[in-house]
């Protein structure tokens, strides 16, 4: 079987629905009435994705989103919603949610939205000391890297924090991870420091309109992946 999704959906034939699409895609399926159990069929066997309604009895989607936030998880998440308003979108990225999708939607919508966060969200290829994400090749142990056939002339510091994100590609990484990853200390809230850095990388890995690698996510850091339809 592919990967693993939990899908949390109160609606009975909704639900099984989707489960009977998910399976034939050939993703493994853990299905679930509510939230409180989604809670703890996260806890039994993490999956790769989580699909939430947001609506569901005892304990909603946006709970189940922000506990697992909460624990530093960064598993993929989409919040399914018959609310079309803005607000509510903001209200369900704000608890965490990687993407959002109102009701009645689009199967084949949902499939390519599963696809594409699950692309995100794979580590990158490491291979006898080197990882790759897209074109973008770094070799840890010889200290070189290269985006497509174009070496990368990186200092110490650009090198280490390049390599910190592209290996942990999809997973955000908070400022203060960073700075004390890198640089050993946390320079705390004001320090203009790590932006710089992330300046420098960009402007050497986006020559020549190469599409961006590193990417800032507001109010929490910096995360390496691949755009979307990139």
């Amino acid at each position: 079987m592919g990967s693993h999704v939990l899908l949390a959906e109160d609606d009975r034939a909704a639900r099984e629905s989707l489960v009977r699409a998910l399976e034939l895609e050939g993703y493994a399926v853990t299905a679930v009435s509510n939230g409180a159990l989604a809670l703890d069929a996260f806890a039994k066997d993490a999956p790769d994705l989580m699909v939430l309604d947001v609506m569901m009895p005892d304990v909603d989607g946006l709970t189940v989103c922000r506990s697992v936030r909460a624990k530093g998880d960064r598993v993929p998440i989409i919040m399914l919603t018959a609310r079309t308003e803005t607000s509510d979108r903001v209200v369900g990225l704000d608890a965490g949610a990687d993407d959002y999708l109102a009701k009645p939607y689009v199967l084949d919508e949902l499939l390519a939205r599963i696809r594409a966060l699950l692309r995100r969200a794979a580590p990158p290829a490491v291979d006898d000391g080197v990882a790759v994400l897209a074109d973008l090749r770094i070799d840890l142990v010889g200290r070189q890297a290269w985006r497509g056939d174009r070496e990368l002339e990186l200092t110490k510091t650009e090198f280490e924090l390049l390599a910190l994100l592209v290996e942990n590609a999809g997973v955000v990484l908070d400022h203060t991870t960073i700075y004390e990853r890198i640089w050993g200390y946390d320079f705390g809230p004001d320090s203009k420091n790590l932006a710089v850095y992330v300046g420098y990388l960009r402007r050497k890995t986006e020559e020549g309109g190469d599409p961006r690698l590193v990417h800032t996510v507001r109010g929490v850091g910096y995360v390496a992946r691949v755009a979307e339809g990139a």
